[in-house]
């Protein structure tokens, strides 16, 4: 026998007993976003290395660990995207979607990172990314967190997610920070990890992010971000914090939060839960002011973030929304197909969901599929029916009596109660 091949570990298959979940949640998202005003925007799955080196950042897990990065038949490298932002900036900056414009945007995908695959964390993941260009005021960054919070009442989750937030002040406080990291980690060089170690002179604020429990104590001592930020940032945080309180918006400060990416300035925010075990981030992003003019644009504000769609569902109980077929159409024998099938299609028009059986099987055969099917009806039409132009419904849910009916579209409806 051949062998099976199954698929890549990590990349998983959404089958039809799940995939109404994902319909639901999509359903949702969309209809939440346009009340926002937030448009779609598609992108590729696949970008040139040096968007997600010079966006994401090179001393990154992501570019150094996790991306799938191979080179092209002309020997260009090409890499699966990691993460959204950085190709949504790329696509608006191509487009001139940005240019003394605001624009309030989203997309939903598959995104690809090369890691230890566990529950709520996979090599082919998807994310929604939400991104608003264009505007530097504190509002938007407190808009969007409401945003997340409006949505994930929505969802039912609202009791399992908590808001952490921080700032991460501007470039130039930001750089002050990051001397005061490299000099304080220093003189606990030894209570560093190898990871650690290797970032503190190229990235030394995401060794404050360490998920290594031995780090923590050294962490917890680090220098504050809030102790470096200039009168702007600060200004421009307090308002964040004073909206998000206007709101009522419950969120807590975290001075250790900083993002795996070196986008990010300022505002920068965290949905965590405590219901998925390690994997406890479902949603997270913040400011990234200089990255539009870092991927070739001009100076642009910015403001984001991206959730994730696996983990969310973990929490969510979403039922099927999409429409059942209220009647199971059995054609017997190759004489009735072509009726069946036009009224079929006739039925569909009508606003009716019908399956037909295309088995070409016996009565009993094709009755046990339309009784395990759950639809309200059983619709028959044999040689003797057609020429009789009529056809037979049978309830299959209730009490009631099976009826012969004229073989049209109105005694039809009328029949399945429809009208």
């Amino acid at each position: 026998m051949t062998q099976k091949i199954q698929a890549v570990r990590g990349m998983n298959d959404i089958l039809p007993s799940e995939t109404h979940r994902w319909q639901a949640f999509e359903a949702i998202v969309r209809e939440h976003l346009a009340h926002y005003a937030y448009r779609e925007i598609r992108f590729p799955i696949v970008e040139k290395t040096a968007l997600f080196k010079r966006g994401v950042g090179e001393v990154t897990d992501i570019v150094e660990k996790e991306m799938y990065t191979f080179d092209d038949r002309n020997g260009e490298s090409l890499s699966l995207r990691p993460e959204g932002t950085a190709g949504c900036v790329r696509a608006a900056v191509e487009h001139g979607l940005l240019h003394n414009q605001i624009q309030r945007l989203w997309y939903m995908g598959p995104l690809f990172r090369h890691e230890r695959p566990q529950k709520g964390r996979y090599r082919q993941f998807h994310q929604v990314g939400v991104e608003a260009f264009g505007m530097d005021s504190p509002m938007i960054d407190a808009e969007l967190i409401a945003l997340s919070a409006s949505l994930w009442k929505k969802l039912g989750i609202a009791e399992s997610v908590t808001l952490e937030i921080n700032t991460l002040g501007s470039f130039e406080s930001r750089q002050r920070y990051r001397e005061k990291l490299i000099a304080y980690f220093s003189g606990h060089i030894d209570a560093l990890d190898e990871d650690s170690r290797r970032r503190l002179q190229s990235n030394p604020l995401r060794i404050l992010d360490s998920k290594n429990p031995d780090m923590k104590a050294v962490t917890v001592g680090a220098p504050k971000m809030l102790d470096s930020l200039d009168e702007a940032s600060k200004v421009h945080f307090d308002r964040v914090c004073a909206l998000l309180d206007e709101l009522g918006i419950t969120y807590t400060l975290n001075p250790n939060l900083v993002r795996g990416l070196d986008y990010y300035c300022h505002t920068v925010f965290e949905w965590t839960t405590n219901e998925l075990g390690a994997q406890g981030t479902v949603c997270a992003g913040g400011r990234y002011d200089a990255l539009v003019e870092q991927l070739g644009g001009r100076a642009t504000p910015a403001v984001g973030f991206a959730m994730g769609i696996e983990r969310l569902l973990l929490l969510c109980e979403l039922g099927d929304t999409s429409p059942a077929p209220e009647a199971y159409f059995l054609l017997l024998g190759e004489s009735v197909q072509a009726a069946g099938l036009t009224m079929a299609e006739q039925l569909r028009s009508s606003g009716v969901p019908i399956q037909v059986d295309c088995t070409g099987g016996s009565l009993k055969s094709q009755m046990k599929k339309a009784d395990a099917s759950g639809v309200a009806y059983a619709l028959i039409l044999g040689e003797n029916e057609l020429k009789a132009g009529e056809v037979i419904v049978k309830p299959l849910r209730d009490e009631g009596k099976q009826k012969t009916v004229a073989l049209s579209l109105k005694p039809l409806l009328e029949a399945i109660k429809c009208v």
